[in-house]
């Protein structure tokens, strides 16, 4: 059996808990098929026992299964995070005194995102110490929202400092560059103001920062994703089912 072969067989072994195959995912990293042995390895960020052990079975049912009649290995390699070049921290210094950061997402605009990113974060603001910061550049909804029209100060170091209100830190897209102003910005100036909404924010020390993403998966997801690990997400979606297709891509 070719490696080919082999490929396209794995891809219908799905990974534990997603409707996606580890193909697609790009977990398969090695094939070796010799006379009589397959050997798959498989790169993957969890260390969970039940998912090795369900991939591995998995694996080995699907080649057997194609008729094949082979002694099956499959070998796990654990990927590790990179860490930042030169010895520097891999989140920058201003989140290092964030415990928790959690994006509220969606797939589709106008499903009620800022309503619940809003708040949760006022929720949780009432025992714990609590940012939002939202990172919609075409449309920032946190103004608005939250009812301030404020224009944050910058240090002399060129940070900004977030606006406190209700209980939270504050910092939005809207308050920087008016939000009444069109912003029409191509792919990389996005991902470049995302980055340094990261870097420039002086949030100090918070039990919870929320992050309120534009809707979809573009320049402003991929950047947050490289930049910083997240805790957690919450995605929203309304009931109708164009709304819950995109919902799944998004997630």
């Amino acid at each position: 059996m070719t490696k080919n072969s082999v490929l396209e067989l794995l891809k219908k072994v799905k990974y534990p808990g997603f409707s996606r195959d580890i193909v697609s995912f790009g977990l398969v990293k090695d094939i070796q098929s010799e006379q009589g042995s397959i050997a798959v390895t498989l790169q993957i960020t969890t260390s969970n026992p039940e998912h090795k052990l369900k991939l591995e079975s998995d694996v080995k049912q699907v080649i057997s299964e194609s008729g094949e009649n082979a002694q099956v290995s499959v070998n796990f390699v654990e990927q590790q995070v990179q860490s930042a070049p030169q010895g520097q921290p891999a989140v920058p210094s201003n989140l290092k005194d964030i415990k928790k950061i959690i994006a509220v997402a969606s797939g589709k605009g106008g499903v009620g995102k800022s309503t619940v990113a809003v708040n949760l974060a006022a929720s949780l603001s009432i025992d714990h110490t609590v940012g939002l910061l939202d990172l919609d550049i075409y449309g920032p909804s946190l103004p608005m929202v939250a009812g301030v029209n404020e224009t944050p100060l910058i240090t002399e170091e060129k940070k900004l400092v977030p606006i406190e209100k209700h209980g939270m830190k504050l910092m939005s897209f809207g308050f920087v560059s008016g939000n009444d102003a069109p912003t029409i910005w191509r792919g990389p100036m996005v991902s470049r103001m995302t980055q340094q909404f990261f870097d420039d924010v002086m949030w100090g020390s918070l039990d919870f920062l929320i992050l309120d993403l534009p809707p979809g998966t573009g320049d402003i997801q991929l950047t947050l994703v490289q930049k910083i690990a997240l805790t957690g997400a919450v995605i929203v979606t309304t009931p109708q089912d164009l709304a819950v297709l995109d919902v799944k891509k998004g997630a």
